[in-house]
């Protein structure tokens, strides 16, 4: 946690907030979004805040904005919609803070994510209690088919929960509202070294917390994110993974002074290696322990000894090795 803290602004009274939504190559999903969002504006008193909804097209077609520009709009919150040719998520966030340089608030929501009820009310009520400089929230998985039994029951898609008030040292943003006011004066953007590989949003929060800004979370807050069938695969599972240690790796080094980049390089690596070790142990262990039949089976009964007994097992129970 920062040793300091700083003084954030009162909110105005009716503070300008932009709600944010990024896209590429979805445009089936921003209609309905866009009309969850104007729900969660509504929710929200006229007197407290004048929203906008900004969505960011990423692909340099623009197909979300054509499929935008399709829509019949017919509720109250303006939108607007612009396209960011520039790959990557880091340049379609910093263009999204380019966007709101007149707004007080910036709020992040992804394009496969949906607001549950009071979701924006939620966030600024926070914000203003807190005297925050972000305010991060819940995200629900919503799965598109049934997951199989491993993936409850590993619960990779679970993300965390915290009382609301807690103080947070970083944030994903796909739930996240930005006090702009802090944002600038710190003169914060997101490393476009990150643009294409994530990560980018461990940075930049990490480096707000670390001047000495507050990320309080807000438990009610939550949006549900849909998980699509491709990502219920062990194979996707491990890529996030792996992807995800990559990042954390990398925000750390990114973060740390120059006289320790050296000594933290190698214990990554020391901790990487003795994790791949550790895996390759459990592997083996799993394939080469024998399995024991359960107590009443066919296989207990009259069960011989010494080098009979082990050819017994390997007929009656074959080795199993995990696949991935």
């Amino acid at each position: 946690m920062a040793e300091r803290v700083l003084a954030t602004p009162p909110v105005p009274s009716t503070a300008r907030v932009t709600v944010c939504a990024l896209t590429f190559r979805r445009p089936q999903l921003l209609p309905a979004l866009v009309e969850a969002l104007d729900g969660a504006c509504r929710e929200v008193d006229p007197a407290e805040a004048i929203i906008e909804i900004l969505v960011v097209d990423n692909d340099p077609q623009g197909t979300g904005a054509a499929a935008l520009a399709d829509l019949h709009l017919t509720h109250r919150t303006p939108v607007r919609w612009v396209v960011e040719p520039t790959p990557g998520i880091s340049a379609a966030r910093n263009r999204a803070l380019s966007e709101a340089d007149s707004s007080d608030a910036l709020v992040f929501i992804d394009d496969d994510e949906t607001p549950t009820s009071q979701w924006l009310a939620r966030l600024l009520q926070t914000w203003r209690e807190h005297h925050a400089s972000a305010v991060a929230a819940r995200v629900l998985p919503e799965y598109a088919v049934p997951p199989d039994p491993w993936i409850l029951a590993g619960r990779f898609f679970d993300r965390r929960s915290l009382p609301t008030g807690t103080v947070v040292d970083v944030a994903a943003t796909n739930n996240l509202l930005l006090d702009l006011r802090v944002v600038r004066g710190l003169g914060l953007r997101f490393d476009e070294q990150f643009g294409l590989t994530g990560g980018e949003d461990g940075l930049f929060t990490s480096a707000l917390t670390r001047a000495g800004g507050r990320i309080v979370w807000c438990d009610e807050a939550a949006v549900t994110d849909l998980v699509p069938e491709g990502r219920l695969r062990r194979r996707w599972v491990l890529m996030r993974a792996v992807s995800h240690g990559n990042s954390s790796s990398l925000i750390d080094l990114q973060l740390m002074p120059d006289h320790r980049l050296a000594a933290a390089r190698a214990r990554f690596a020391a901790g990487g290696v003795a994790r791949m070790g550790a895996g390759a142990a459990r592997a083996a262990l799993r394939c080469h322990r024998p399995v024991i039949p359960p107590p009443g089976s066919r296989a207990t009964h009259r069960l011989p000894r010494g080098r009979d007994a082990r050819r017994c097992v390997r007929l009656a129970v074959p080795r199993v090795c995990p696949r991935s």
